[in-house]
């Protein structure tokens, strides 16, 4: 375990679960970045106000004495972004407002820099039978996978310098209680016994718990076969839809009301109400293949798919009870 920590985006999903765990496992001095004075941190880790980190170079006093920076705050991928320029949004907080945090850790004399980047660097999704690998070359497709990659370009540049060790974690679609987006739409559809046409889909999807990811994120920090390599992490099981709709359903202790409406008409029907992205994470596949993370770092996710879920539907409906 790291003995001083800096870890960012601490209120968010991913980066409140890795403070969680940090604090759990004790013997690490968590500092946590926020944007004000009013974010929540947990109450045993040190907050330090920073609204802009593309911009911010006054880091020498929150990263005195750090050894490992992890860096989990991010401008998120959205489905209807408001920007005028989305690529120019995205390039400023997880491009510049990356390097210039790694910069300024590298100078403070941090040791590793382990970075939570998106499997959209590597696409957009998976041909039938085949998955995405740690070292394909990247094809990112849209603003927030061309940032996320441009980011992980300058941070491996920093590390062949020799300046700060680096490590690359690239998750797959992340569940876990307290999920949001679509993730949280297909829970309330089977909890309320919605109709869904999904009963048919053969696709692959590989999906990583909470849990699981973050504790490979903090494998990742002490690892010593870590160091200026690139992760990919999932749960090590893919589920096709309906297989996902079915288990969340029972994770849920409700029925699956799936009819089998042929994939090929769901894409027919999603494009023509302009919806051609949602058919495509629906009805297509996005597999990953995490054998180098499992051989290089000895790594194995802890938490099954199934408990896992559990775990996220017995959050959500304690929510519904508060």
């Amino acid at each position: 375990m790291a003995e001083r920590v800096l870890l960012t985006g601490a209120t968010g999903f991913v980066g409140a679960a890795v403070a969680r765990r940090l604090l759990a496992d004790g013997g690490c001095e968590l500092i946590c970045p926020v944007r004000n004075d009013a974010a929540s941190v947990p109450a045993a880790a040190q907050a330090v106000v920073c609204r802009d980190f593309a911009v911010n170079d006054g880091w020498q006093a929150a990263l005195q004495g750090v050894d490992v920076v992890v860096h989990c705050a991010a401008r998120v991928h959205v489905m209807n972004d408001n920007e005028a320029d989305p690529l120019a949004a995205f390039r400023h907080v997880n491009v510049a407002g990356t390097v210039n945090l790694a910069r300024q850790a590298a100078a403070a004399g941090v040791r590793r820099f382990v970075f939570v980047s998106s499997i959209k660097v590597n696409g957009e999704g998976t041909a039938p039978g085949a998955d995405y690998r740690a070292d394909d070359a990247p094809a990112p497709q849209d603003p927030y996978g061309v940032s996320k990659h441009e980011a992980e370009q300058q941070l491996l540049q920093l590390a062949e310098q020799g300046l700060i060790e680096v490590v690359i974690v690239r998750p797959v679609l992340v569940y876990g209680p307290g999920v949001k987006a679509n993730f949280l739409s297909m829970m309330r559809w089977l909890d309320r016994g919605v109709v869904l046409p999904f009963g048919a889909i053969d696709n692959r999807r590989s999906l990583v718990a909470l849990d699981n990811l973050v504790d490979l994120v903090i494998t990742c920090t002490t690892h010593p076969a870590a160091a200026n390599q690139v992760f990919l992490v999932s749960d090590g099981e893919d589920l096709s839809t309906t297989q996902l709709l079915r288990r969340m359903a029972n994770a849920l202790g409700k029925p699956a009301r799936l009819l089998p409406v042929p994939a090929w008409m769901l894409r027919l029907a999603a494009t023509c109400l302009g919806r051609k992205a949602l058919a495509q994470r629906l009805c297509g596949s996005l597999a990953v293949n995490t054998d180098k993370t499992r051989t290089l770092l000895g790594w194995t996710a802890p938490v099954t798919v199934d408990a896992a879920l559990k775990a996220t539907a017995r959050h959500y409906q304690d929510s519904l009870r508060k």
